[in-house]
């Protein structure tokens, strides 16, 4: 009786225990999936970035024989051959490589085969050594964009020739610079050296790098001693009533509010009321530090309310007062934390865009800023001008300031792994 009464006991228990073990499994099967999904849209992501961005860190560059000759210059001395017709050098130059060309339309189309930064390069390079002068020089001078799309395999040239940007007779004459080793792609330098530009293969991302940078600066200097101060003050000295839990809960708020209502708050603050100037990295920084001290005084709080009681405790019985038990033990403690926080806050600012729309900093700034009060732009922003412009050209440009941004971020945050797990360590 007790075996045939235990049967369907144990026959439940088994039944109950396969299903737990189904659900499990599923469970456990739905995490893999959706974390194989997960990936795959990140690889997906940064395959795309990385396809269409990497083209635009090589420029294409072509070997030009030019005669510095002082009657095609223009010049009768040494001192004003910063003055001279360098783009009557540069032509001529492709007219000897090329041949004279008989109608007007030729010409035009042998004179777009490079940018209209190779005369500027020459002139460079003559006022650095004025003994050029006289002499035949051979010059490695970019390619205008379109032929520059073209050697990196953007362009297809089998479709018809109204149809694309590169002409046919400029393709054989691309073809014949690089039968003779006159055609080559190097590191594009111009993309972290220059500011921004019409030409795309004159544009870089110098101005907006040092636009960011400056507008960090600001933001670090105000938003890190603010918060952390707000932070300690309401954790460990404001008194517990209505009153701090108002401002609490407006700080939460003010966390999760949209960042293009920093920028109208900076517009009409900043600039209408306090006539700050337009587009620059100083009013940029007070935007980003009204949007990320939300985020470091939570960040702070969370990190100084981890610090357990007995530490506040053990340091007041040997007699520290309120302001050594916070400076000298909390503090340090909650240090890690804190960082962390901070380096997060500070990423999120870097790639905000809509508040510093809203002061201006849109505006196209071909010049790098030197001071806080210069006009500037940045990274983000510069990436939203970049993908708006018409020019095919842009779309490998904008790839690659993406990619820029994220290096710069992925730092930011591996930093703050970095950071935190040495000081806990060193705690």
């Amino acid at each position: 009786m007790s075996s045939t009464g235990a049967n369907p006991v144990r026959s439940r228990v088994q039944a109950g225990l396969s299903r737990r073990y189904r659900r499990e499994f599923l469970f456990r099967a739905g995490g893999i999936v959706a974390t194989l999904i997960g990936l795959g849209f990140l690889v997906l992501f940064f395959g795309t970035l990385i396809m269409r961005g990497a083209s635009a860190f090589t420029q294409t560059q072509v070997l030009l024989d030019v005669d510095l000759d002082p009657g095609v210059l223009g010049v009768g001395a040494p001192v004003d051959v910063g003055l001279g017709d360098f783009d009557a050098v540069v032509s001529r130059a492709l007219r000897d490589r090329f041949g004279e060309l008989s109608t007007r339309e030729e010409r035009r189309q042998l004179s777009r085969l490079l940018s209209i930064d190779a005369a500027f390069r020459i002139r460079d390079a003559v006022r650095a050594e004025p003994g050029l002068v006289g002499q035949r020089v051979s010059v490695w001078v970019p390619a205008s964009a379109n032929i520059d799309m073209y050697v990196k395999g953007q362009v297809d040239a089998s479709i018809d020739e109204s149809l694309r940007p590169v002409s046919d007779m400029q393709i054989r004459w691309v073809e014949m610079l690089r039968d003779d080793g006159a055609l080559k792609r190097r590191f594009n330098t111009d993309l972290f050296a220059n500011g921004d530009s019409r030409e795309p293969e004159l544009a870089g991302i110098r101005g907006a790098l040092v636009g960011s940078f400056f507008m960090l600066i600001v933001t670090l200097v105000l938003a890190f001693p603010l918060g952390v101060a707000t932070a300690v003050y309401l954790e460990e000295f404001a008194p517990k009533n209505r009153w701090a839990d108002l401002v609490e809960v407006n700080i939460n708020n003010l966390a999760a509010v949209p960042s293009i209502v920093f920028g109208l708050l900076g517009l009409s603050l900043f600039i209408d009321w306090l006539s700050m100037p337009r587009s620059a990295p100083l009013v940029g920084g007070l935007v980003l530090t009204l949007l990320t001290l939300p985020v470091i005084i939570i960040s702070a709080r969370a990190a100084i309310k981890a610090v357990p009681p007995s530490i506040r405790e053990g340091a007041a019985a040997l007699g520290a007062s309120r302001i050594q038990v916070v400076g000298h033990h909390v503090l340090p403690l909650a240090l890690p934390g804190i960082l962390t926080g901070t380096i997060i806050g500070m990423s999120r600012a870097l790639g905000e865009t809509a508040p510093l729309l809203m002061i201006g900093m849109v505006a196209f700034i071909v010049d790098v800023p030197g001071s806080l009060s210069d006009p500037a732009t940045a990274l983000p922003v510069q990436i939203y001008l970049w993908a708006d412009s018409p020019e095919r050209a842009f779309a490998e440009k904008t790839a690659a300031a993406i990619l820029v941004l994220l290096g710069f971020l992925l730092l930011m945050n591996l930093a703050a792994v970095v950071i935190r797990k040495r000081m806990e360590t060193r705690l």
